[in-house]
């Protein structure tokens, strides 16, 4: 194997009767054995490169997102991240919902992110929205509770709000109640399995991307 080539490639056990195909950065480790069976390694293809996407076209209304009481800090760094990518103007942090400068593990899943996105703590989520509803903000509840509708089928009117917030909430409570009265609208998402909710980062980035498809 000639270790002056660098870089990601997907290697193959050279054991017919083990056949592992995985990736390896070959800038951090020679690759010259398989983990499973210690039969020598083949160097296949080169991984494709790490690139950006094109940009989404400019949302035509300010999309905030709002974390009420989120526990986990793994998930608020994977929120932070789409919120980053998705193009979001801002995240309000409700509750006990951690944030970047008093909680490290942010990062792990933020990826960077938590750095460039503009967000605020608020003690007291509830009276936030509530200001921001007066002023034209509309908000939307991610929860399965009474007289939600399906995000599915769920169409901005025109004409459009000035911003919209996208709510999502604690696991196991919910969304607090006090919001939920307020939203002008609660969604939410189909479930087709044995399991009745998705981890909170995934649905906050179904709903995200939903919302800037219309």
């Amino acid at each position: 194997m000639d270790s002056s080539i660098s870089g990601t490639y997907f290697f193959e056990c050279s054991n017919s009767r083990c056949g592992l195909r995985f990736p390896l950065d070959t800038g951090l480790y020679e690759g010259r054995y398989c983990p499973r069976c210690g039969s020598n390694l083949e160097r296949r293809e080169a991984g494709i490169p790490a690139q950006k996407p094109p940009a989404a076209a400019s949302p035509k209304v300010r999309i905030i997102g709002a974390l009420d009481n989120i526990r986990s800090a793994l998930n608020v760094g994977a929120i932070f991240r789409t919120a980053d990518g998705a193009g979001l103007s801002e995240l309000l942090l409700g509750g006990i919902t951690p944030t970047p400068e008093e909680q490290p593990a942010i990062a792990k899943t933020a990826l960077g992110a938590e750095k460039h996105i503009s967000w605020s703590y608020h003690l007291n989520l509830p009276q936030t929205l509530a200001e921001l509803k007066s002023n034209n903000c509309l908000i939307l509840a991610l929860e399965f509770a009474p007289g939600a509708s399906s995000l599915q089928e769920f169409h901005l009117n025109h004409p459009l709000p000035g911003q919209v917030a996208l709510v999502v909430g604690n696991e196991p409570a919910g969304v607090d109640p006090a919001i939920l009265r307020m939203a002008d609208q609660v969604l939410y998402l189909p479930m087709s399995g044995e399991k009745s909710s998705l981890n909170v980062s995934v649905a906050f980035g179904i709903a995200v991307y939903q919302l800037l498809g219309q």
